[in-house]
C-alpha cells in the first residue's frame, strides 16, 4: 500500500475519535515515510479540491504541498494576526501568494499539508472552527473520503494558435527610451519594466503539468504553483529569494544584472565573467543592495553583504549578493513591507519607480513580482514570483522584466526579457 494511503487511513482513525464540540484550532500530524517515490505535485494534480499550492525551496531541501483551506487570508497581516491570537504551535504554517502590491495576498491555512525537510516528511491535517471542532472534524472526514489516488502527470501536448506581446516590441523600445530619459532628468535611478506574452492554445493547459516540466529543467530555482480553481492558476520557477527567516535570523539578497546563459560550460563561464566585470550590471546590482540595506538598517542588527556571485540558470545568468542580518523582532509583515517590491523588480527610489510603472506599463502585474511561500511563528520563507505564468483555461500569460538604468539600450533590454521568458515559453512550445 502506498504511503499516502496509509497516512490517510491513520488520519481517518484519528477523526473517528472523540473530538470536543468546542471552538479552536487543532492539527494532527502523521509521519510520512519516503519509501515509494511519492511526488506531492502529482498527488495535488490528481485532486478536484481547491486551492492547491506547491512550493519547493531552490536547493531542493524543503518542499510542501497544500490542499484545501480551513481559513483564507487576504493579507499577510491578517495571517500573522491569526497565528498570534490563537496561540498556535510555532510550526503552524500558512502558505500562498502576496501580490506585487503587498497589501493584497492569497494565503490560507491548509486542510491538508504535506511537508518535507531533507529526508523527513509529515502529513498534517488542520481543524479550525469558531463553533465546534467536532463539526469541522466531520467535514474533514468527508474531505478525505473524496480524495483521489495519485497518478502520473500527463505531459504537455498542445498546439499554439496565437501569440501576442503587451507591449509589442516597438512600444517596448519607446517605453525603455522614455524611462532612460526620465532617469536622465533625475526622477529616479532605476525602473524595472515588464512585458507579458499571451499564448493561446487549442486545448486547456494543465498548470500542474507545466510546473512539473519547469521543475525538471529549470534547476537552482524555487518552484511554486497556486491552483485557485479548475480554470485558473499562477506558477513559476524563480531564482530569487525575497527573504528567509529562522527565528530572528534573516537572509535576503540582491539578484540584479543579467546575461544570457549557454549550454557549453566554457562559453557560459566567459559570459559570467563578463557579467561580473560589466559596469552597467554591477551598478544595477549595487543599487538594489544599497536600497535593501537602507530599508533594513533601522530594524536589524549589523548587515553583512557577501561578495557578488554568478547564478547560472538554463537560459540566463544573474549577479547575486546575499545579505544576512538579525531582526529586532520576528515580524513577517514588517519583512514583506520593507522588502517588497525590491529595487530588483520595481526600481529606485521605490515610490517614484512604482508610479512610473503604474502610469505607463500597459497591464496589471497581479501576482507577478510579488512573492510565494509560507509563514509560521518559528520561521518563514518567500521567493520573488518571477519567471512566472498565469494559466487561464487554454491561455497562458508569461511575465518577464528588465531593470532599466542610465545607459540601458532598448534593443538589449528586449533581448533580456526574451531570454527570461524563454524559461517557460520553451516548455509550452516543445514538439
Amino acid at each position: 500500500m502506498h504511503s499516502i494511503s496509509v497516512a490517510m487511513e491513520r488520519l481517518c482513525s484519528f477523526l473517528a475519535q472523540d473530538i470536543p464540540a468546542t471552538p479552536g484550532v487543532r492539527h494532527i500530524d502523521i509521519a510520512f515515510p519516503l519509501n515509494d517515490a511519492f511526488d506531492p505535485l502529482a498527488w495535488l494534480g490528481a485532486q478536484a479540491s481547491y486551492p492547491q499550492f506547491y512550493w519547493q525551496q531552490r536547493n531542493g531541501e524543503e518542499e510542501l504541498a497544500a490542499l484545501g483551506a480551513v481559513q483564507h487570508f487576504s493579507s499577510l497581516a491578517l495571517a500573522r494576526q491569526f497565528l498570534k491570537t490563537h496561540s498556535l504551535p510555532d510550526d503552524t504554517r500558512i502558505c500562498g501568494l502576496n501580490a506585487f502590491s503587498p497589501e493584497k495576498s492569497h494565503l490560507f491555512l491548509p486542510r491538508l499539508l504535506w511537508q518535507r525537510l531533507g529526508g523527513v516528511a509529515t502529513l498534517r491535517l488542520n481543524l479550525a472552527s469558531d463553533h465546534s471542532l467536532q463539526d469541522d472534524a466531520q467535514q474533514a472526514s468527508a474531505f478525505l473520503q473524496q480524495l483521489s489516488q495519485s497518478k502520473p502527470i500527463t505531459a504537455l501536448a498542445m498546439h499554439k494558435v496565437r501569440e501576442t506581446h503587451l507591449p509589442e516590441k516597438p512600444e517596448w523600445l519607446r517605453l525603455v527610451s522614455q524611462a532612460t530619459d526620465t532617469i536622465a532628468r533625475g526622477a529616479f535611478d532605476k525602473v524595472v519594466l515588464a512585458r507579458v506574452t499571451d499564448l493561446h492554445f487549442d486545448r486547456g493547459v494543465n498548470a500542474i503539468a507545466l510546473m512539473a516540466a519547469s521543475r525538471r529543467l529549470n534547476l537552482n530555482c524555487y518552484h511554486f504553483c497556486m491552483v485557485f480553481d479548475a480554470h485558473s492558476a499562477f506558477m513559476g520557477s524563480s531564482p530569487e529569494r525575497l527573504w528567509r527567516r529562522r527565528g530572528t535570523h534573516l537572509r535576503t539578497e540582491a539578484l540584479a544584472g543579467t546575461v544570457a546563459s549557454h549550454p557549453d560550460d566554457a562559453q557560459a563561464q566567459r559570459l559570467g565573467e563578463w557579467l561580473l566585470a560589466d559596469d552597467k550590471n554591477q551598478r544595477e546590482n549595487m543599487l538594489v543592495v544599497e536600497d535593501i540595506c537602507q530599508r533594513l538598517q533601522r530594524h536589524t542588527q549589523a548587515l553583512e553583504v557577501l561578495p557578488a556571485q554568478i547564478v547560472r540558470l538554463r537560459k540566463v545568468q544573474h549577479l547575486r549578493r546575499c545579505i544576512w542580518t538579525e531582526l529586532h523582532d520576528a515580524d513577517d509583515e514588517q519583512c514583506l513591507l520593507l522588502l517588497q517590491p525590491t529595487a530588483a523588480v520595481a526600481g529606485l527610489p521605490r515610490q517614484s519607480a512604482h508610479d512610473f510603472i503604474r502610469t505607463f506599463e500597459p497591464f496589471d502585474r497581479e501576482w507577478y513580482a510579488g512573492s510565494a511561500g509560507y509563514l509560521s511563528l518559528a520561521q518563514s520563507e518567500f521567493c520573488v514570483a518571477l519567471r512566472s505564468a498565469r494559466v487561464s483555461d487554454s491561455a497562458v500569460r508569461l511575465y518577464a522584466g528588465a531593470g532599466i538604468v542610465s545607459g540601458s539600450v532598448p534593443e538589449e533590454e528586449w533581448q533580456e526579457i526574451e531570454n527570461k521568458a524563454a524559461g517557460l515559453r520553451t516548455l509550452l512550445l516543445m514538439d
